[in-house]
């Protein structure tokens, strides 16, 4: 496993049509546009499209944000309808001090999502073992420094391309790594316990 030094937005290239294209006939209604630099909305603001649930969470809209709570013997998703190889992903979360959340990338089985079949960019202060905490990308690479999360709206940004993955977390790098594991799947978040909730969520395909 090699690590480099790369910022996160030296990765930045122009958007292929063809891709935007197939992307978009791929997703469901409400299908979401570009924007002028070439980035979807995966969440509108007003309902789940695009979108489905994964085990048995509480998953809604409230406040125009993605929102998960309460506590269950097992984690619950959301999985987008849409995967994706290479790119940049931004989104912003917030989560109480206690929360296990996380944003999973290029999930193989969309049916069986876990650290194993996707990438898994950790949102968890309080793991017991802090080894890969939140910034972490589980079981592959270590977060850079402790960054505090809970109780307030942070911003990751997650960029995939090729066998290089890269986390930002409220402007600081956290992990720079290159790994060939997977190649593509869905996206999915993650409520594990406490309060968990998203928005502005953004892709951009490379």
């Amino acid at each position: 496993m090699r690590t480099t030094t790369h910022s996160i937005g030296r990765l930045r290239r122009p958007v292929l049509g063809s891709i935007l294209l197939a992307l978009l006939g791929a997703c469901g209604g409400g299908e979401p546009q570009p924007d002028g630099e070439g980035r979807l909305t995966l969440f509108n603001g007003t309902d789940l499209s695009n979108w489905s649930v994964l085990g048995e969470g509480s998953w809604r809209v409230e406040d125009g944000t993605i929102t998960a709570d309460g506590s269950g013997a097992d984690a619950s998703f959301l999985v987008s309808d849409a995967s994706f190889a290479d790119f940049e992903l931004e989104l912003e979360f917030w989560v109480d001090t206690e929360a296990n959340s996380g944003v999973f990338i290029r999930c193989g089985d969309p049916e069986s999502v876990d650290e194993a079949s996707c990438y898994e960019i950790n949102i968890f202060d309080t793991r017991p073992d802090q080894t890969y905490r939140t910034g972490a990308i589980m079981n592959v690479a270590e977060p850079s420094e402790f960054v505090y999360t809970g109780g307030q709206w942070n911003r990751y940004e997650i960029a995939a391309d090729g066998n290089r993955l890269q986390v930002t977390l409220n402007g600081r790098d956290m992990v720079d790594v290159e790994d060939s594991r997977l190649s593509a799947g869905p996206i999915a978040l993650q409520h594990g316990s406490g309060t968990v909730r998203f928005r502005n969520v953004r892709i951009r395909e490379l």
